[in-house]
């Protein structure tokens, strides 16, 4: 049997936790430089704050309405999340972090347990230990499991956050429950498709034809199919597979004009993409350097422009990928336009440890000691300890963040004080 663990509104269940006056009250968190709405409590959902919402233009409703708005603050959502992930792996070593507010979970050994008790007893334990509320699906597939989660959440004064797909005729009511638009795999594309043919909800789906299903949707429908019929047939990923694309971008908090700001942020957001390379044991072989205007700025000079580079040979060098990142600014910049975002894309990843060496190039083998050093440091020290001269000591990542919240779990000069 397999377990989907979801938090509830995470971000604002966070912000909770240690403000619990807001607990019951309309709540939105901001994403990055305060820009627009990326999490909503029930409560601000309910007032018909939508998702994406620019916060500028939701200003006056935030304020008429009472809403209480939050600045993202990942160090206490992603220690929040730890501390989540950390409770579920005692009940099982077969955890599958799916997000930062979701995990599989896959029973094996529990067939004499009755696991809608278990969910329970996992939900009351996170709950009490970290003060985020849960909703449990628990089913024989994954793709059940999700399914399971939606009915825990929907109907929660009837499941008390938990919900067990484990009879035919449960599994028969929750397909034919679901619309195939909701389907965990299930795009936009094969959606539509699927409606044309009378395909409107997930039991009729897993009644197609195995040929059709695989001639439409390849192996990973017909695997979904499976999955819906109660046949797990997609399995765990317990180790994250690499990423095949690494990126570093920002919005700045007002805008940027002069070429040495610009170097400056440029270069230290391909020092970040290497970091995050090193981090997962990869190289990459091409940069995109790409530059961006302010498109809601009247009266500006609209502009955006990126640049590929191919480098010499693999690397995850924080040196060389910024030597060749400001060489690609160079190349896009253009002098009078106020710039308000940028960003560093690495792609082309292969492992670190199968790096072809090249005979025409000069592939300084130091760098890779001197990177280590370089993590070591920042591992002891904490991050940005250490920086290239181009990049600036004072600065890291400055942002708009006018309604942030304390690192309550992260920094010791932030947690509550109980007086």
């Amino acid at each position: 049997m397999f377990a989907l663990v979801d938090c509830n509104n995470f971000y604002a269940s966070c912000e909770r936790v240690f403000q619990p006056q807001w607990e019951g009250k309309p709540v939105v968190i901001l994403s990055n430089n305060d820009g627009c709405v990326i999490a909503r409590s029930e409560e601000a959902k309910a007032l018909g704050i939508p998702m994406g919402a620019p916060a500028f233009k939701y200003q006056e409703q935030f304020k008429h309405q009472k809403i209480k708005v939050f600045s993202s603050n990942y160090p206490l959502y992603g220690d929040m999340s730890s501390r989540v992930m950390s409770i579920l792996e005692q009940y099982t070593p077969n955890v599958e972090i799916y997000s930062i507010d979701e995990a599989f979970l896959q029973f094996e050994g529990f067939d004499f347990f009755n696991l809608q008790k278990e969910g329970k007893k996992i939900r009351k334990q996170i709950q009490r230990w970290t003060g985020i509320p849960v909703s449990i699906g628990i089913a024989p597939s994954k793709a059940l499991a999700k399914i399971a989660n939606k009915i825990a959440k929907k109907f929660a004064s009837k499941t008390e956050g938990v919900y067990c797909i484990d009879t035919e005729e449960k599994r028969v009511k929750a397909l034919n429950w679901t619309a195939i638009a909701d389907v965990w795999g299930v795009g936009c594309q094969h959606s539509k498709r699927l409606e044309n043919i009378g395909v409107t909800n997930a039991w009729q789906f897993s009644m197609l034809p195995d040929n059709w299903v695989r001639k439409q949707m390849s192996v990973l429908g017909l695997r979904l199919k499976k999955d819906l019929q109660g046949l797990a047939s997609i399995q765990l990923e317990e180790i994250q597979a690499p990423k095949k694309g690494i990126a570093t971008t920002r919005s700045f908090e007002g805008t940027l004009t002069s070429f040495s700001d610009l170097e400056e942020r440029i270069s230290t957001f391909a020092s970040s993409c290497a970091e995050k390379m090193r981090k997962q044991k990869s190289n990459c072989q091409t940069l995109l350097v790409f530059v961006r205007s302010d498109p809601h700025k009247k009266g500006a000079i609209s502009y955006q422009n990126s640049c590929v580079l191919t480098l010499p040979y693999t690397s995850n060098s924080s040196i060389l990928l910024s030597r060749y990142a400001v060489t690609g600014l160079r190349k896009i910049f253009k002098e009078n336009i106020a710039y308000k975002k940028a960003g560093v894309i690495a792609m082309g990843l292969s492992p670190s440890d199968k790096r072809q060496l090249s005979l025409f190039e000069n592939n300084n083998i130091k760098h890779i000691a001197l990177m280590e050093s370089l993590d070591q440091i920042h591992r002891r020290f904490g991050p940005y300890r250490m920086k290239l001269a181009n990049q600036d000591l004072n600065r890291t990542w400055k942002m708009k963040q006018e309604h942030l919240s304390n690192k309550f779990t992260t920094e010791l000069k932030e947690i509550i004080n109980v007086k």
